[in-house]
């Protein structure tokens, strides 16, 4: 479900919108009758189990660090300065 607000009434009624997009409503805020933004309920996607073994190894690699011909390059040295 879905319902239109302009932005002046949406900035007077921010927290009641946002309670109301939190329990599933869509709100379509407009502008001088045009729509500029669309307010939507978040849903969080599930966990792409897929990914798991290569962040794995990028987590690995970079505890381990690389040698780039000069030196090791691991996290530590991203934050050396």
């Amino acid at each position: 479900m879905s319902r239109t607000v302009s932005a002046a009434d949406a900035n007077r009624q921010f927290s009641t919108i946002l309670g109301q997009a939190a329990e599933g409503e869509t709100v379509i805020i407009t502008r001088r009758g045009a729509p500029i933004a669309q307010l939507v309920p978040y849903r969080q996607g599930p966990e792409n189990k897929s990914h798991a073994p290569a962040w794995d190894r990028l987590l690995a690699t970079l505890e381990e660090g690389v040698h780039l011909g000069e030196g090791q390059f691991d996290r530590d040295s991203l934050y050396d300065r």
